[in-house]
């Protein structure tokens, strides 16, 4: 049989209306549109969420399951469960597939990287699981909702703030990157390149993979140290990979040669936001964790028996010495 063609317009309308709640010959039959959601209850329900996080020992990931956990507790309604893949896709699509068994009512996942949970999450999308992706993408559009940062967005700003601030007259670039397979890792870098165009004068001499960790990030940075005497800046995918290299010039007494910059600008004493502060990084870009919004689109879903979109992108902004210590007070008004 020949296959027919939706046009995006007509399947992004439909991926809409499936968001929303089963119908009762849905629910009481066991037979479920893709995505819907099949026990949607009302506000007399109670419902099982299961977030399925790719890394805890990252620090945004942390305060993502914590912001999830804080938002949900406004919910009387959800009992959120959480399981870490520790940055190991078997263990993330074991985790995934332990939640379909458990029949939860709602899953929330961060990829460790996309091609390798892309089926998972399908399979718990097909069973009518409403799947909302949070941060890194899964290929294909069998899910709910993605609510995420432009990552391409951040590292054009960051590569403009580095081509046009920190380096006018031009200069040797090393890159720190993310973990290959993430999404935010291959659109931090597109941004990037896209950002610094401007300025010919800038040559990224060297890249890394920090796989989003502080002491790899570390490791890294010595071997770029050891094989480039001349390092202008350092252009991170997040803040504690940056944290990482910093660490590493400093040992060798290198750190006033170059600056750095980072992502996620977290707003803890061991974040980004801190760390601009205190002059260790040049600037960082605010990547909120999406995790607040994640549990309102969960609320929105079961409980108010209603769609989300099927996109939601969520800003950035730049962070310098100008700006960090009023960004971290707001951040933070009980001190």
């Amino acid at each position: 049989m020949r296959s027919v063609k939706i046009p995006l317009a007509a399947a992004a309308v439909a991926a809409l209306v499936l968001a929303g709640c089963g119908t009762t010959s849905e629910r009481t039959s066991g037979a479920a549109s893709p995505g819907s959601s099949t026990s949607c209850k009302g506000a007399d329900g109670k419902y099982t969420i299961g977030m399925s996080q790719a890394n805890v020992a990252e620090p945004y990931r942390q305060r993502m399951d914590d912001d999830i956990r804080a938002a949900a507790k406004e919910v009387p309604q959800f009992d959120v469960k959480f399981a870490d893949a520790a940055q190991d896709n078997a263990k993330q699509v074991a985790d995934v597939e332990n939640y379909i068994t458990q029949q939860i009512d709602l899953l929330i996942i961060s990829p460790n990287e996309a091609k390798p949970l892309t089926a998972v999450v399908k399979k718990a999308y097909d069973k009518g699981i409403p799947v909302i992706v949070l941060d890194r993408k899964v290929e294909g559009d069998a899910y709910t909702g993605f609510i995420g940062g432009d990552n391409v967005q951040i590292g054009r700003e960051a590569g403009k703030y580095i081509a046009e601030k920190l380096l006018p007259q031009g200069g040797n670039v090393v890159e720190l990157k993310g973990l290959a397979g993430a999404t935010p890792q291959a659109e931090r870098h597109e941004g990037f390149v896209e950002g610094i165009k401007g300025n010919p004068k800038v040559k990224v001499i060297a890249a890394a993979s920090g796989d989003w960790l502080r002491e790899k990030g570390q490791a890294q940075m010595d071997a770029l140290l050891k094989a480039n005497p001349k390092i202008d800046v350092v252009y991170s995918h997040n803040d504690p990979m940056a944290e990482g290299a910093y660490l590493a010039a400093k040992a060798v007494g290198r750190e006033k040669e170059m600056k750095f910059t980072g992502i996620d600008a977290l707003p803890i004493p061991s974040g980004g936001i801190k760390a601009v502060e205190q002059g260790r990084l040049s600037a960082t870009f605010t990547y909120p964790t999406n995790g607040k919004e994640a549990v309102a689109a969960a609320k929105k879903l079961l409980v108010d028996c209603g769609t989300i979109e099927k996109s939601q992108i969520l800003p950035t902004r730049l962070i310098d010495a100008t700006n960090a210590a009023q960004i971290y007070a707001e951040e933070n008004p009980t001190g």
